[in-house]
């Protein structure tokens, strides 16, 4: 029984995951994701699409590090 008790201990992996940190994190790469598409159909002018393309990629970044960051 002693062996089934240590099994359902908290690990602290699982509280790596639930750290709001990364939730923020992957929040602001979301946000920053549809900022660069909301660009990409709004302007006009001649540069606008390397700068959403810029933009969109920062975001995507940033939420792919916190992904990374809640699985490990």
């Amino acid at each position: 029984m002693e062996n089934v008790k240590e099994t359902y201990k908290k690990s602290s992996a699982s509280d790596n995951a639930n750290n709001p940190a990364h939730y923020r994190l992957l929040t602001l790469g979301i946000i920053i994701i549809m900022i660069g598409c909301l660009l990409r159909f709004m302007g006009e002018w001649a540069m606008i699409d390397m700068v959403s393309n810029l933009i969109t990629i920062v975001g995507i970044g940033i939420s792919l590090k916190s992904v990374y960051n809640i699985l490990q």
